[in-house]
């Protein structure tokens, strides 16, 4: 796999339930939403508010640490003639620094580093943004 290339691979674990797993050992189990598992749209949202969040906290922590650092993906899930689809993405952060000379610091670079994950550095964001095309493909028998 070229440094470039992302994959993960998801194996049925039972009905309706699937486990995700990355090239370095990583798992996370998911499902239609009938438990407490994430469904596959959350983990859509969990991708874009942590993209960007990694972003953030990369730019701000260098001036101060966050005395609170939360992020809050959300959407509304839509069946229109254009078939399933999300709209009203929205990425909310509430992020506080503490007082005092590095706590300014961090919090006048807030704006941009926010700015900046959203125009530029977050994959997930702009991916969407940019309604990147998914190529769908069938290897092996069975179909």
């Amino acid at each position: 796999m070229a440094d470039s290339e992302r994959s993960v691979r998801i194996s049925r674990a039972g009905t309706h339930t699937f486990t995700a797993h990355n090239a370095r050992g990583g798992t996370l189990r998911f499902g239609e939403g009938d438990d407490a598992d994430f469904t596959p749209v959350e983990l859509l949202l969990v991708a874009l508010a942590g993209c960007s969040a990694i972003d953030v906290e990369y730019i701000t922590v260098r001036r101060a640490e966050p005395v609170r650092f939360e992020a809050t993906a959300s959407a509304t899930k839509v069946a229109d003639d254009n078939g399933n689809h999300l709209d009203d993405l929205a990425l909310d952060f509430d992020i506080a620094f503490p007082d005092g000379e590095d706590g300014d610091r961090a919090r006048a670079i807030l704006e941009r580093a926010v700015t900046r994950s959203r125009d530029r550095l977050c994959t997930v964001s702009r991916t969407i943004q940019r309604a990147t095309p998914v190529e769908y493909r069938i290897d092996g028998a069975g179909v």
